[in-house]
């Protein structure tokens, strides 16, 4: 690929789309700015334009990466209404859609051992995402009996984590693994089962 020096229509967003390819192939830690640079077909001094080091460059990646999952979880909590049980289930669902559809920003937002409060930008569209999960989860924590309500935050916790398990051991880099169910199966009923368990035997509405 030939440099164009500094010379590119939008670098900052050539270097990001290049750090993603890489990180799909490579993992986060695994390429070099140079390697970045190339891909993007500019010189390596190009990107200290708008990059100080590659954790820089794979957290602007988290960025975008969060803003997209805000989206789908967004549309997916307003798919599953007015049900909040239906909300509930559909973020979970979006969660395994996310990963697969966009691997090279799941792995820069929750592989690459990069704070969210890296940056204040960052760290705004991520909780904007996790707020989505959180909604969700205090919708339906009020159909759960009293005595049996844990806090919204917990409860939206719990799901986040089921799903993330999920996604980790059996739609992911985990070689050798072999899921025993579909993972949207394994994340459906593991929803369902901690539901039951909260005293949600049935749909909300």
């Amino acid at each position: 690929m030939p440099k164009q020096g500094y010379h590119h229509g939008n670098l900052k967003q050539a270097l990001v789309d290049a750090a993603l390819r890489l990180i799909e192939a490579k993992g986060p830690s695994g390429f070099t700015l140079s390697e970045a640079a190339k891909q993007a077909g500019v010189t390596p001094a190009a990107v200290y334009r708008h990059f100080a080091g590659r954790d820089d460059l794979i957290a602007e990646a988290a960025r975008q990466g969060y803003v997209i999952f805000a989206d789908v979880m967004q549309e997916a909590y307003d798919r599953g209404q007015p049900s909040a049980r239906a909300s509930v289930e559909a973020t979970g669902r979006a969660y395994l859609a996310f990963a697969r559809q966009y691997p090279g920003h799941y792995i820069a937002m929750f592989e690459s051992g990069l704070s969210v409060n890296r940056t204040p930008e960052l760290s705004l569209v991520a909780r904007h995402a996790r707020a989505v999960i959180e909604q969700a989860a205090e919708d339906l924590s009020r159909h759960i009996p009293p005595e049996r309500r844990p806090p919204a935050a917990m409860f939206s916790a719990h799901i986040w984590a089921m799903s993330h398990g999920v996604v980790e051991l059996f739609a992911r880099n985990s070689p050798g693994t072999v899921a025993p169910f579909a993972p949207e199966e394994l994340l459906e009923t593991g929803i369902g089962i901690y539901l039951r368990g909260l005293g949600l035997g049935a749909p909300d509405s």
